[in-house]
């Protein structure tokens, strides 16, 4: 359950990358004409609209998305099998379509918002899941034409019509159970927004805090927080953005991943040993590097998350603190992928962004706060911390002795110490982690990995991810050639 867990929250990385180009252009569009929206100019009118195009198709972007993620070879014909899929559904379960089948007036507001993330999400899980089965089937000569891939579309239109039919009935429910949670929560206002910054942390390891977003940060639950914010000056205008309001669920984030975290960062270098503070450095001031500029939290918060669990409930318990305070005070921020420095910058600018370099002053004091209460707790509790591991004193070790200075040369140091190429079974990546299925975990050399990498996993016994920050991409390229997987 774990490791399909994984597999949904790493799928779920899929459409949320493409949210920093809406963000990019939009804020762009923002500095440009922060006023009248794109109104007096026609250059920024150009970057609003290009952005908020991305925006308003984040439902169908989460379908493909999760769909291609999830499927066993990423081919462009998972995806397809997700646009359709969501093409049905939608369509069948438009309010129209509800009221002429169940041949009710009424029908319920709920089916008025089945475009949105969580249907995506569901519509991009199953799709997957019917082409890893159908994909490779091969029908009749008279047929064959239809045979493969070109059959899951197929199967997909009559799935989602019995899919449909189910949710006539408990649509309803969800969406009002999603509604009311999502009002519960803002109704107590900045508290609900700390409360919100808390589960959004603790759901990392398992990468369902996407899921959660979908509730907040999206139009599932009528809160649709950065959509909001990201219309500025039009959504002031219509009455659905409100100065130092929208945007609560945001704003909190940033003294946390441009601050906070560097603190934390600064703990692991002050308490690692003596022999290990060069190496604990170089490792924490590039990842430090990577969520100061751009809001990427994975290769700090796994560095620990996992080898120290109560430190990071301390860490989700600050940035609860953390959108608590920002929300109380108003001051607010709005990023589209991320709370780093480049989504501040571009948001500066945006009318509803009020006070927003005051949580900079507020970063800087949280930068203080994770400092020194990291480093209390690790030398209370003498966590193994980077840099305070336990040395490991196997003779199998088979770390390399030279210097790696390329993700080529990591890919190829990596091979030996997953157990070979034969205890390879399949190479995959999210973010900032190599996904690993493996036919015995126990053959991975973890201490030695741990000496060239930012840390491993294992999730279970067929399952390994290491943690190798935002180039891993080039190093899972390199490592699916190496081994043919």
């Amino acid at each position: 359950m774990f490791s399909y867990l994984q597999k949904i929250g790493k799928a779920l990385m899929v459409p949320v990358a493409v949210l920093p180009a809406a963000a990019i252009l939009l804020g762009l569009g923002y500095f440009i004409d922060p006023v009248a929206w794109g109104g007096n100019s026609a250059v920024a009118a150009f970057f609003i609209k290009s952005g908020a195009a991305i925006i308003d198709q984040m439902p169908i972007l989460f379908a493909v998305g999760v769909a291609f993620g999830m499927s066993k070879d990423k081919n462009g014909a998972a995806a397809l099998t997700g646009l359709v899929g969501f093409l049905v559904l939608t369509n069948l379960l438009s309010p129209g379509a509800v009221g002429q089948i169940m041949k009710i007036d009424n029908v319920p507001v709920g089916f008025s918002k089945i475009n949105n993330q969580f249907i995506g999400i569901l519509v991009g899980v199953i799709s997957s899941a019917l082409y890893n089965r159908f994909s490779d089937v091969e029908l009749p000569k008279a047929m064959s034409f239809f045979s493969g891939k070109r059959l899951v579309p197929i199967i997909t239109s009559f799935v989602m019509i019995i899919v449909a039919f189910i949710l006539m009935y408990i649509w309803p429910g969800i969406y009002n159970g999603l509604v009311t949670f999502g009002e519960s929560i803002s109704g107590l206002g900045a508290v609900g927004a700390g409360i919100y910054g808390f589960l959004n942390r603790l759901l990392i390891p398992v990468g369902l805090h996407h899921a959660l977003n979908s509730v907040f940060w999206f139009d599932v639950a009528g809160i649709n927080d950065i959509p909001k914010f990201l219309g500025g000056a039009q959504s002031i205008a219509n009455g659905t953005g409100i100065p130092g309001v929208t945007g609560m669920y945001q704003a909190g984030f940033f003294p946390i991943m441009m601050f906070g975290l560097l603190g934390a960062a600064a703990a692991f270098v002050k308490t690692a040993k003596p022999e290990n503070k060069d190496k604990i450095k170089s490792i924490m001031i590039a990842a430090g590097f990577a969520t100061f500029l751009t809001g990427v939290t994975e290769p700090l918060e796994f560095a620990f998350m996992f080898v120290a669990p109560g430190l990071y409930l301390v860490h989700a318990i600050l940035t609860g603190i953390s959108v608590f305070i920002a929300a109380s005070m108003h001051w607010i921020a709005g990023f589209g992928f991320s709370a780093g420095l480049i989504d501040m910058l571009l948001s500066s600018r945006n009318p509803l962004a009020t006070q927003w370099y005051m949580l900079i002053v507020q970063g800087l004091v949280f930068f203080f706060l994770y400092y020194f209460i990291f480093v209390f707790v690790i030398n209370k509790f003498n966590l193994k911390t980077p840099g305070r591991e336990t040395e490991d004193t196997d003779s199998t070790d088979s770390t390399p002795k030279a210097k790696i200075t390329s993700n080529d040369e990591l890919a190829a140091a990596l091979i030996p110490l997953l157990g070979g190429v034969d205890n390879i079974v399949s190479v995959d990546n999210c973010i900032t982690r190599l996904r690993l299925d493996v036919k015995d975990s126990s053959l991975v050399n973890d201490a030695a990995i741990k000496k060239i990498t930012s840390g491993v996993l294992k999730p279970g016994k067929t399952s390994v991810q290491v943690i190798i920050g935002t180039q891993v991409e080039f190093v899972a390229n390199t490592l699916k050639k190496l081994t043919n997987k």
